[in-house]
């Protein structure tokens, strides 16, 4: 683990990261050496095993943090992210408290919670064990993600669940869960992210978004978000190349 990421999303800090999706290192290593505060490296979407993850969180520079989207909510997925050495975890489709709660006892040693005790790369392979257990239920962020209808009908009771450290809005899957996919701006879809801010308001509980570009995060800095995932690896290399054919084709 590089540094107390939980304590900056508990405090509010503004969190700049992207979303990594293909399997190899260099661009994880690449990406960490923008300045991004934290990569997210999904798991769930993106075609990666746990032997990709990790090579992924060894390539990211140590001031960049990681967090993994798990595949799902299942104790494997859990334990194999953190020990491959993650900074937290994304949890998807927590619709309801009693599914927020399972992920944050599956994240945390015993007493709090009841992750499995291995050895694996955040333990240092063993050496240094004790360290890591001694401090990780204090610095391993949960991370969970509304993005159905589901889950803000239910969001209040998800919020009184002990450990969660932020909620990540899905905009694309909560606009299918209301039958309209991808119509992220509908008024409709927007008043279901806006009843979401609202809790997270009273709970005190960091708020996280994704968008394609920063102009697509910016009124959500303004409604008080600060956990931003902009663009992913394969969008910038998408823009990137287009921009430097066009500029040929234009000669």
């Amino acid at each position: 683990m590089r540094f107390d990421f939980r304590k900056r999303l508990r405090d509010k800090e503004r969190l700049a990261g992207t979303i990594v999706t293909l399997p190899c290192p260099q661009i994880a290593e690449r990406l960490s050496h923008c300045g991004f505060d934290w990569l997210f490296i999904d798991g769930e979407h993106g075609p990666l095993s746990i032997g990709d993850i990790q090579l992924l969180l060894q390539a990211a520079q140590p001031r960049c943090s990681c967090l993994v989207r798990l595949a799902a909510n299942g104790d494997v997925y859990i334990k194999q992210a953190l020990d491959a050495g993650a900074d937290g975890i994304i949890a998807p489709l927590v619709n309801d408290a009693d599914t927020a709660q399972r992920v944050v006892a599956l994240a945390k040693y015993p007493p709090q919670g009841s992750r499995s005790v291995g050895i694996g790369r955040a333990q240092a392979y063993g050496d240094g064990f004790a360290d890591y257990v001694a401090r990780a239920n204090d610095q391993v962020a949960v991370i969970i993600q509304v993005e159905h209808v589901d889950a803000v009908a239910n969001i209040d009771a998800i919020l009184d669940v002990s450990g969660i450290d932020g909620v990540f809005v899905g905009p694309y899957d909560l606009s299918a869960s209301m039958g309209k996919p991808g119509r992220i701006d509908d008024v409709d879809v927007q008043g279901q992210i806006e009843t979401v801010r609202r809790a997270c308001s009273a709970h005190n509980v960091a708020l996280g978004i994704f968008g394609l570009d920063a102009a697509a995060v910016r009124p959500f800095i303004d409604r008080g978000y600060t956990l931003l995932a902009v663009g992913m690896d394969t969008l910038f290399l998408g823009q990137s190349a287009r921009r430097v054919l066009s500029a040929i084709k234009e000669v």
